[in-house]
């Protein structure tokens, strides 16, 4: 019977060895649960802070894309305003001369005509445009868009008003392009 009192003890010192070892593993794997655990909470913390960085850079991307593109099409629309003003420009002593043979008496007139078609033709191209004429005669005097190289006493026209016009002035828009060169009654 000692060796059955024997034996028994030993499968209980296993047992009991092999309980001890369970319990250190379960502690061991719930500490490990817990470093995993934490472990894992740390790498969706930096991953959420990595995420809300690469979303703010994204955001300043598309902002800066946007005032971009805004800044491109002001550029594009001023860049194209200056150069229609440019031609328009380049134009205008052209009517001049065509308004000034209109003025002109002609013997012939298919050639007188002519002229007038032409002047028509410049009149409509400039009005399709935009090019609008600033009035003058009988207007109050605008230094904004009349340009006065001398003055007259007329006691039949008001103060400061326009009474004669030398060099018709022109718009596009709200710009002046040409000044009417005028004379200003006091």
């Amino acid at each position: 019977m000692a060796k059955n009192k024997n034996t028994p003890e030993v499968e209980e010192n296993i047992d009991v060895n092999n309980i001890d070892s369970n319990e250190d593993s379960i502690e061991q794997e719930a500490m490990h649960s817990n470093d995993s655990d934490s472990a894992e909470a740390n790498q969706n913390e930096s991953a959420t802070e990595q995420l809300a960085v690469e979303r703010d850079k994204y955001l300043r991307l598309a902002a800066e894309y946007d005032n971009f593109r805004k800044r491109s099409a002001k550029e594009r629309e001023a860049t194209y305003a200056s150069a229609r003003t440019d031609v328009i420009s380049k134009l205008l002593p052209v009517y001049d001369n065509l308004e000034r043979a209109l003025k002109m008496e002609c013997a012939d007139e298919s050639f007188y005509k002519g002229v007038e078609m032409i002047m028509t033709q410049l009149t409509e191209t400039l009005n399709d445009m935009g090019v609008e004429e600033i009035p003058a005669v009988g207007q109050p005097f605008d230094p904004n868009r009349h340009n006065a190289v001398m003055s007259i006493e007329s006691p039949e026209l008001g103060e400061n008003i326009v009474a004669e016009e030398y060099q018709k002035g022109f718009t596009l828009g709200d710009r002046v392009i040409r000044f009417s060169t005028v004379v200003v009654a006091n």
